[in-house]
């Protein structure tokens, strides 16, 4: 069975090769399959973002699994804001920049202990036969009051990961994607695959 991916992100394409590859006979982005839809994701959380997004690709593709996820970040201070508006908090465009300064802005005052966050990554897998299998993995943390580092993206220079003292932006690429939500999310549907066939 193909396993398409509902991204065309190739960081993203690779660690859920090396990590559910050995399920399918091959792995492919939606480009590679030929898929070039963009679904709306106007769920309330992100199981029922991840859900619509490969139901929608399973529906065009149904001799094919499908995998999808989505992912943000939830701060404990704000109700769990940003939460599944994560990239378009300040704005309807993915603007990083602008992101970060409305989070610092809403969490100005806000004290050391009141500042944890998360991340969280929920993933879906339709299989060729409809069945649905979910699984969610994040990664706690929290948010500092000036930015660190240079390296990820989004919200990373804030996110304090504290058994490492720095944040997601000054960890190198490999340590961020081992203990990344995404990989503990991927690790949690390996071993729901595992349980399932």
């Amino acid at each position: 069975m193909r396993l398409v991916i509902a991204s065309n992100n190739e960081h993203k394409i690779r660690e859920i090769k090396e990590i559910l590859g050995g399920f399918f006979d091959d792995v492919v982005s939606m480009r590679e399959a030929g898929i070039n839809i963009d679904v709306e994701e106007d769920g309330k959380t992100f199981l029922e973002n991840a859900k619509k997004k490969a139901f929608e690709i399973h529906k065009l593709l149904p001799n094919d699994a499908v995998l999808a996820d989505d992912s943000g970040l939830v701060v404990d201070a704000l109700n769990g804001a940003p939460g599944v508006l994560s990239a378009r908090f300040a704005l309807d465009g993915h603007n990083d920049k602008a992101n970060n300064e409305k989070l610092l802005g809403h969490m100005k005052g806000v004290p050391t202990e009141k500042r944890t966050a998360r991340f969280v990554c929920a993933a879906v897998l339709y299989e060729s036969d409809g069945s649905c299998l979910t699984s969610q993995g994040t990664v706690q943390g929290r948010i500092l009051e000036t930015e660190r580092g240079s390296n990820g993206f989004g919200y990373d220079p804030l996110f304090l990961y504290e058994p490492e003292g720095k944040t997601f932006a000054e960890l190198s690429a490999e340590v961020k994607n081992e203990i990344s939500h995404r990989r503990k999310a991927l690790s949690a549907m390996f071993d729901v695959l595992n349980s399932h066939k």
